[in-house]
């Protein structure tokens, strides 16, 4: 997608892409330029800090971070950013995805995220870019549309 990245997406492991590919394609079909990277929040916590902390500065206006597991991604990208964070759980072959789910919506007080469901790469890329259309008519439009098409079956 052309022009400056208006939505961040970060995954833990390469392992996520499958799934996290569909965010992409979904920002894609409404217009919304993004960028992507892996990176883990354990295993790789100084690039974290560093692609979440410049984030805003890059042009960036909502970050989705996907994650498994233990699923501390978003928490820990939400506490370096002000921007608004939209998480999503990836499923996991020990418990089904709910680890995932638990470790996003038990965000401590302070450092919220926004989260979707199991898998929903979709549902994040279109709540991105509903934030965005809060402020930018292009992806407000984009998002009626959408509807409307979704409406008419």
């Amino acid at each position: 997608m052309e022009g400056t990245p208006l939505v961040g997406i970060i995954m833990g492991s390469t392992s996520d892409m499958a799934v996290m590919e569909e965010c992409g394609k979904q920002l894609e079909a409404l217009g919304v330029p993004f960028e992507l990277l892996v990176a883990s929040a354990h295993r790789q916590p100084a690039k974290v800090h560093e692609w979440a902390a410049s984030a805003a500065d890059r042009g960036i206006k909502v970050i989705v971070a996907a994650a498994g597991k233990a699923a501390h991604l978003g928490g820990v990208v939400a506490a370096y950013t002000p921007l608004p964070v939209i998480t999503v759980p990836m499923k996991t072959s020990d418990l089904g995805g709910l680890d995932s789910l638990l470790s996003m919506v038990q965000m401590p007080t302070g450092v919220p995220v926004a989260c979707v469901a199991i898998n929903g790469a979709k549902n994040a890329a279109i709540l991105a870019t509903q934030i965005l259309g809060t402020s930018i008519p292009e992806y407000r439009d984009a998002i009626a549309a959408y509807k409307r098409e979704m409406a008419e079956g």
